[in-house]
């Protein structure tokens, strides 16, 4: 009688013989940068010749669709249903990748060659996301293999577009809900709090991007002529920042200050770690006044300017600009109104009198904010599964910091959402030495393989 183990050490040989680096540098190697439009023929080879042969050999049945979004890449939906009277799981990852930096690696490193080095996989896509669900995929094989079948019914989608927003992909799953109809969507995306313990969370904050925007004249003119009688661009720019943010970051847009971290939140966000070995050292006063750590990155807005101009910072020279802009970013989570986030800054602004401070919303959309009650049954199940392999409690998180498509997942398709981290915070996702810990790899495939086998034997009992 084969058994969870056997699964389990299946996996782990996958990983030591080397197979799990091999097939992971042949992904690395497809050049799917989905914000560079001279890479959109890759986007559509990754799903032909890496994706779609890897889930048909487990046999899946595929597809691979359009986007309905000009702006998107296309998407492969696979299907494995053994018995419709099975519980139905989908899962989730995308192939595309963020702009590779090539000239930024340092020596030795290249975006679209796997290097291995003192425990780490560099390559772009080793965590965001190819590395993550190729781990997935490779524990359901795990499980076939040894069990001759899953004992649930799997759906996968894959998608090309994660990278700029996921254009098409909410109007896709409108259009195909009972395609990807399931009982729980279960995927991996983002990092582990820490390296070394596994991670679940229900779902994400929200981003809106947006640029605040002064502009007096066309054309600089010379301080010493113009000092004092032209209004400075910058100063009014800085300004209008000063009354969106106290000086330690706190926020003052009374909206953008959510009411949803209850007693049960701060709960399930007591005691979680932040701080992480090599990452830079957090600021104890900086953010909303009384709030822990990880209540103010998983349990509260945050706003950051992420870029701010005006004249020529690298060469400046003695005039008055005629324009300043910032671009800026607010992260929320649920309670905030994500329709209501710019109308009420305006609001907030004109009452202080920067009626003249353009909000312009940035052309990339960002996800919503979302999150699951950390005391769903389906979360409790993965928690104990994920606990029983590893020999200890995950940290469980309401939801991720970051952000990612979950509001397709949990609102157009109406599933509870639990995502299973493989990377870890310090493994450079979006900028050069993208990387992964091989250590945390050859653990998520443990626990991914014991998860699936959990699930199969849980559909089994629910369907007799």
């Amino acid at each position: 009688m084969v058994t969870r183990e056997q699964a389990i050490a299946r996996a782990e040989s996958y990983f030591d013989a080397g197979d799990f680096k091999r097939d992971l540098a042949r992904l690395v190697a497809f050049e799917t940068e989905s914000q560079t439009p001279d890479q959109r023929a890759e986007l559509g080879r990754y799903l032909d010749e890496a994706a779609r042969p890897l889930l048909e050999g487990l046999g899946f049945s595929c597809e691979v669709w359009d986007n309905p979004d000009p702006r998107g890449g296309p998407l492969l939906f696979g299907e494995r249903i053994e018995d419709p009277a099975f519980e139905t799981v989908l899962t989730y990852g995308h192939g595309d990748v963020i702009r590779a930096q090539t000239d930024q690696w340092r020596d030795g490193l290249h975006p679209f060659r796997l290097v291995e080095e003192d425990g780490r996989l560099y390559g772009r896509g080793t965590a965001d996301n190819k590395g993550q669900h190729l781990i997935n995929l490779q524990a359901l094989a795990a499980v076939l293999a040894e069990r001759g079948s899953l004992g649930f019914n799997v759906k996968v989608l894959l998608e090309m577009s994660e990278e700029t927003g996921s254009p098409g992909l909410a109007a896709l799953c409108r259009s195909k809900r009972d395609r990807l109809a399931a009982d729980v969507l279960i995927a991996s995306d983002g990092p582990r709090l820490q390296p070394d313990t596994p991670t679940l969370f229900m779902g994400a904050r929200g981003g809106v991007n947006f640029d605040l925007i002064v502009e007096k004249r066309a054309g600089a003119h010379h301080s010493g002529n113009w000092g004092g009688l032209l209004a400075d661009p910058a100063t009014i720019l800085a300004h209008a920042l000063a009354s969106i943010v106290d000086a330690r970051g706190a926020i003052l847009v009374p909206e953008w200050r959510p009411a949803s971290l209850t007693d049960e939140i701060r709960a399930a966000l007591k005691d979680l770690p932040v701080v992480l070995d090599g990452a830079p050292e957090i600021d104890p006063d900086w953010g909303e006044p009384g709030l822990t750590p990880a209540e103010r990155v998983f349990g509260w807005n945050s706003f950051a300017v992420l870029a701010m101009t005006s004249g020529v910072p690298d060469a400046p020279v003695n005039a008055i600009s005629g324009t300043a802009r910032a671009h800026c970013q607010l992260r929320y989570v649920v309670g905030t109104d994500p329709d209501d986030i710019l109308p009420a800054l305006r609001r907030h602004l004109d009452a202080r009198g920067f009626a003249g401070v353009e909000i312009r919303p940035a052309d990339r959309a960002f996800f919503r904010a979302t999150r699951l009650d950390p005391d769903h049954p389906w979360v409790r199940f993965v928690a104990g599964s994920v606990a029983d392999t590893a020999g200890r409690r995950p940290h469980v998180l309401p939801n991720l910091g970051g952000s990612l498509p979950n509001d397709t997942f949990a609102e157009v398709l109406g599933l509870p959402t639990v995502w299973v981290p493989h990377s870890y915070r310090g493994c450079s996702q979006h900028a050069p030495n993208e990387h992964v810990v091989a250590a945390t790899c050859r653990d998520a495939l443990r626990l991914m393989t014991g998860l699936w086998w959990d699930v199969g034997a849980r559909s089994a009992t629910a369907a007799s």
